[in-house]
Order: structure tokens, then C-alpha cells, then sequence
């Protein structure tokens, strides 16, 4: 046992040089040949020119998005008439951010004063038997107003609401049959994004570099014709989504737009393109889901001439639009490219490595193989 661990602890001690045996294997010869020859394709086409192995690359992408939305319409509700819509009323914010909402519909309650008014019927909170289930001072949860402790209803054994304090009279509620702003898929929003790798000190944009304007008073988007176009029309822009803009735009939804720059430097500053992706991020599959569609609620408020304040209540529907920007940029350099040709020489390796083990192991005559792979060779030898 002494021997055998002396003969295990001296062996750490010896050195394996490399001997060259020719087998005379056709099989393992073209197993060889078909290993060398899929490594050096995957070398060449997936590291080099595929994944570009000689380059330095950068993707912390410095940028910053302009928006402009343009188009006029005008609307005539029952409430308060005829209204003419800028983008100044129907975009917020109004100062052009990479998040923006485009009112498409909306329900119009004006004329509301604070007061005392029945709640509404729909407001689970807000109904009652007696006037106990009203305590007074407690707000209706998600209701209009705060109780009064009474309890309002036709006859002595029906359900009524709560009275209320609050804006009244309460929020209209209404079936939206089609958008009262559906003419804005015809407007058109102008999308400037500024984008800057600061490792190469590259900088671009997406508007085509001209002297004048006049190129964008008459351009639209289109990836082949026009590329560095970027004005958009909203109809296209939720059609490249796959959806129709009419049926989007009766109660509203969001759309991502994507922006990506794959920029390789060592082919220069005009091979650096934009690439837009638009993609619906509130759409459920589940058909008619509450989960799906957008809106929110603002008011307008006003004195009238006897001094006392009132407000025009406004519910939106709208699309809002979620202006992303994502970037990599690559040029050479000789550190990547050393590291990569290294590393696919040693895995050439693996071709010679593998087909030793077949011919160690998985052959008939792997015994023979072996007498003549390894020999010993003592100090005295030597």
C-alpha cells in the first residue's frame, strides 16, 4: 500500500511530451476533417462575420427624443357645442416628451358646481336601505363625493344611493358607440430622437441632414423610400401594430415605438440606421378584457358671473404612445480580434481531443492505439 501510494505521489512528478500516430483510419480521418472543418466555419461565420469577434462594442446608448404632434379638428357635442381641437387640447403634455397621449373620445359633464346630489346608481358603495348605511362624513369608495347621512330612493322598500357632497351633477356615464376624435388617425406626429455613443464620440440623428425644411413639410415615414423621414401618421403608426386605429381609438390603448440603432463605425457614418418597431402593449387576448384601453379624467374650471366656481368635467380616451430607444455600435480593435483568434485555435483542439478518444475507447483495436499513443520512458532511458 506504501509502495503504491509512494508510486501514486512520484507520478505527479512526471512529464507527458506529445507523440504523433498516424492511423491508418479512412472514419476517423474524415470524422477529423468534418470536426475542423464545422469549427472553422463557426469560427469565421458566427464569431467574425456574424457576431463581428473583431470589434469593441459599446450599448450604454446616450439619447433624446422631441415629439410635435399636427392636426386640426372640431367636434360638436350636446354639452357644450361645436369645439374646434388643437394639439394644444387634445396632446398632454403639450411640451413634446417620449411619452405622450393623443385624445381620441371622451364624456363631457359640464357645468358641475359643488353641492348636494344623489350618488350614482353603478357605485356598489354608494347604495343603500336606510339612511344608517350612509354615515355622514365617510367618502363613497370610489364614488363622487362624501355622504351626508341620508339615503335617497323612490319608495320605502327600494334601494337608492347616498347623498353626496361633491361635484355635481355626478359624472355622465355613457356607451361610447364610435370615437368622437377618430379623424386623428390622419394627423401626423414628428418623432426627433438624438442618439450619441460616447466611447467612439459618435453622434447622429434620425432627421435627414438637409439645408432646408422643406423635405419634412411633405415626407412621410416609409422604411424603404423614406428612411430618415420622421414624421409619422398615427392611422399608419397603429396599423404597423396590427390594429385598425377606429377600433383602438373608441376606448383608447398604448403603443410602443421602438427606435434601434445597430451601428457598425467601421463601414462610417452613413451605414448607422434608425430601425422603428411599433407593437401594442395593452391588448389582451381575451376579448372585450377591462384590462385593455386608456383613459383618464381632467377638468376645466370657471367662474360665472355671479362669482361661483364651476368646471367642465372631461373623461379621455385616448392612445398613448411609449417612444423607446435602444442602440449598439461596434469598430475594430485588435484586443477583441487576438482574444477571439485564440480562443477558436484552441478550440480547434477539441477536433484532435475527440478523435482520440475514439480511437482510445470506441475502437476494436484501441489497445494497439494506446501501446503506441503512450510509452514510457525512465530517467536511465533517457
Amino acid at each position: 500500500m506504501a509502495v503504491d501510494l509512494r508510486a501514486v505521489l512520484l507520478s505527479a512528478f512526471d512529464y507527458k511530451t506529445e507523440k504523433y500516430v498516424i492511423a491508418k483510419n479512412k472514419k476517423v480521418g474524415i470524422l477529423y476533417r468534418v470536426i475542423q472543418l464545422s469549427l472553422l466555419g463557426y469560427i469565421i461565420g458566427w464569431v467574425f462575420l456574424t457576431k463581428k469577434g473583431y470589434q469593441e462594442t459599446e450599448e450604454s446608448i446616450q439619447s433624446s427624443v422631441i415629439t410635435k404632434v399636427k392636426g386640426v379638428l372640431l367636434t360638436n357635442s350636446s354639452g357644450t357645442g361645436p369645439r374646434l381641437w388643437g394639439p394644444e387640447d387634445y396632446v398632454i403634455p403639450q411640451q413634446g416628451e417620449d411619452v405622450l397621449f393623443i385624445t381620441t373620445n371622451f364624456i363631457e359633464t359640464p357645468n358641475q358646481k359643488l353641492g348636494y346630489c344623489a350618488e350614482s346608481f353603478k357605485v356598489l358603495d354608494g347604495r343603500c336601505r336606510k339612511n344608517e348605511d350612509c354615515p355622514e362624513g365617510e367618502a363613497v369608495v370610489a364614488g363622487n363625493g362624501v355622504r351626508t347621512g341620508r339615503c335617497l330612493k323612490k319608495d320605502r322598500n327600494s334601494t337608492g344611493t347616498c347623498e353626496i357632497y361633491g361635484w355635481c351633477p355626478i359624472e355622465k356615464s355613457q356607451r361610447l358607440i364610435v370615437p368622437l376624435l377618430g379623424k386623428t388617425e390622419n394627423f401626423t406626429i414628428y418623432i426627433k430622437n438624438f442618439i450619441r455613443f460616447p466611447k467612439f464620440g459618435f453622434s447622429k440623428s434620425n432627421v435627414l441632414d438637409t439645408a432646408g425644411d422643406s423635405y419634412l413639410k411633405t415626407c412621410l415615414y416609409d422604411a424603404i423610400a423614406h428612411p430618415y423621414c420622421p414624421i409619422f401618421r398615427l392611422g399608419d403608426i397603429v396599423l404597423r401594430s396590427g390594429h385598425d386605429f377606429q377600433d383602438m381609438a373608441l376606448l383608447g390603448g398604448s403603443i410602443g415605438i421602438l427606435i434601434e440603432w445597430h451601428c457598425d463605425l467601421d463601414k462610417g457614418y452613413s451605414h448607422c440606421h434608425p430601425r422603428y418597431t411599433f407593437t401594442r402593449l395593452d391588448f389582451n387576448s381575451t376579448a372585450n378584457s377591462v384590462s385593455s384601453g386608456y383613459n383618464f379624467r381632467y377638468a376645466h374650471y370657471f367662474k360665472n358671473p355671479a362669482g361661483e366656481t364651476h368646471r367642465t368635467l372631461l373623461k379621455v380616451y385616448g392612445i398613448r404612445f411609449d417612444i423607446q430607444v435602444h442602440g449598439r455600435a461596434g469598430k475594430f480593435n485588435i484586443i477583441p480580434t487576438i482574444i477571439n483568434i485564440g480562443s477558436g485555435l484552441a478550440l480547434m483542439g477539441a477536433g484532435s481531443f475527440f478523435c482520440d478518444m475514439v480511437l482510445l475507447y470506441m475502437m476494436k483495436k484501441s489497445t494497439l492505439y494506446r501501446e503506441r499513443k503512450f510509452e514510457k520512458a525512465n530517467k536511465y532511458v533517457i
